[in-house]
């Protein structure tokens, strides 16, 4: 990437000369955080609030393309922190230690890299990137810049039932684990997130600002606020949304981050609406001695399994129905362990004897069931003292990249209807040209800054 130039070439307010005083800043045990909030809508305005409440935080500018996201953001933080549209002036002011980005996940990238190159530490709300291109592209800044924090918002990371697990499995007392199943379900029948004539954008948002690097399209309500999910210009969809939460989490209680190969296939169906996202999606990873399986379903919130033990939270899940719609089940030969982002399970495995032969010895495995808080909170204050206290970065940009690949390499499998091989050291997809093309992808100028 052309950093040196990355926010000079880009920017129409001349943030790349810019000079943070978080750069050289020394932080001690009461020193204040000053944070600017950008990307204002409710994700980022939820995680804001959370991590506000950590020591001595304070969040004093709110930037959004549309000023109503950013005054009612303000408003929640009581009304006395500064608005602003443009993310580049944020990048302008020295006392501003750090960002929350809660943009769309199509600008994750380039307000986070132009933050990085401005001095101010990044919490990045996942997937950091839209492309497997944006996220080599991210590590690079990171990298250049080992003072400053860069935290990914894969929250599940700070959650201890999930560092349990970790330590079940690597530990082998679940015995081998050769196979896990990832799911996330959901009934979005039957016309998804509907549909909504063109028109013009409302009063006060820059609608070809908020497009930024995706291609240029009339204003569609649809296309901006908790439904910019459904199209691929702005999110890998469900894939990208959910899975990635939970591809974060294999790879923490696995120990291993490194697919070789990805085999999806799905499509969209039945499900009406606008958007270009399937409604069934199955995908099978393979990694060195072990395969993962994944699914994404729109026409049933059921789950790829029911409750087990009543009582317990699971996200998403209707309390007075028993379905479990997003989950992980680590498959050992000594148990069964079944994580999600609010509660831990594990189940003994009953071996079948030999016939003839003695009877196995009774697993000395105790049962587990217990329910965890939500860890969004703690996740988010933990970036808070990783800047002020040192606190180790649990999922620094690599950590998220890597994550965000399997979405990617699911989502180019599924376009190219084909089984693709990965090279995750060099990260190339192996002997497929027209495959390869998909890992970038061409953005809209001036924010075409990106290049590897």
């Amino acid at each position: 990437m052309k950093r040196r130039d990355f926010v000079k070439n880009a920017a129409r307010t001349g943030a790349g000369a810019v000079t943070a005083a978080s750069a050289s800043r020394v932080y001690g045990a009461n020193s204040r955080v000053h944070m600017a909030l950008v990307g204002c809508g409710g994700r980022g305005t939820g995680v804001a609030l959370r991590m506000a409440k950590a020591e001595n935080t304070e969040f004093t500018v709110f930037c959004d393309v549309y000023d109503r996201n950013a005054a009612r953001s303000n408003e929640r933080f009581g009304g006395t922190g500064k608005t602003v549209k443009d993310f580049r002036e944020v990048m302008e002011m020295k006392d501003v230690d750090g960002i929350l980005n809660g943009t769309p996940d199509h600008w994750h990238a380039i307000p986070s890299i132009a933050a990085l190159e401005a001095g101010k530490h990044v919490y990045c709300e996942k997937p950091i990137e839209h492309t497997v291109q944006e996220g080599q592209v991210m590590i690079e800044a990171a990298k250049k810049h080992p003072e400053l924090v860069f935290l990914t918002g894969t929250q599940h990371r700070s959650a201890p039932h999930i560092m349990e697990a970790a330590e079940l499995v690597q530990s082998g007392k679940i015995g081998e684990v050769r196979f896990v199943s990832v799911w996330n379900y959901s009934n979005m029948m039957p016309d998804g997130y509907g549909t909504a004539p063109d028109g013009e954008p409302p009063e006060g948002m820059d609608w070809d600002f908020y497009l930024g690097p995706a291609p240029l399209v009339p204003y569609n309500p649809l296309r901006h606020g908790g439904t910019y999910r459904a199209f691929r210009d702005y999110s890998g969809g469900r894939l990208a949304d959910f899975g990635v939460h939970r591809f974060d989490s294999v790879h923490q209680i696995m120990g291993a981050e490194k697919p070789t190969s990805c085999n999806a296939t799905g499509g969209r169906f039945c499900l009406g609406g606008m958007g270009d996202h399937p409604d069934v999606l199955q995908a099978t990873f393979e990694y060195p001695g072990w395969v993962m399986a994944y699914e994404a379903l729109e026409l049933n919130g059921f789950g790829s399994m029911g409750r087990l033990t009543p009582g317990l939270p699971h996200h998403g899940s209707n309390p007075n129905w028993k379905n479990r719609p997003n989950g992980m089940m680590f498959l050992g030969t000594e148990a069964t362990l079944i994580v999600d982002r609010r509660a831990i399970e594990l189940l003994p495995e009953r071996r079948r004897g030999r016939r003839g032969g003695p009877a196995p010895e009774p697993s000395k495995l105790e049962p587990i069931a217990r329910g965890n808080e939500e860890p969004t909170a703690i996740h988010t204050q933990h970036f808070i003292r990783c800047i002020r206290d040192g606190e180790k970065v649990r999922t620094d940009a690599v950590t998220g990249h890597r994550a965000g690949n399997i979405a990617q390499l699911a989502y180019i499998s599924y376009l190219a209807g084909r089984k693709i091989k990965w090279d995750p050291d060099k990260e190339v997809i192996i002997d497929d040209p027209e495959a390869s093309k998909l890992l970038g992808k061409k953005a809209r100028k001036p924010w075409d800054q990106i290049t590897l």
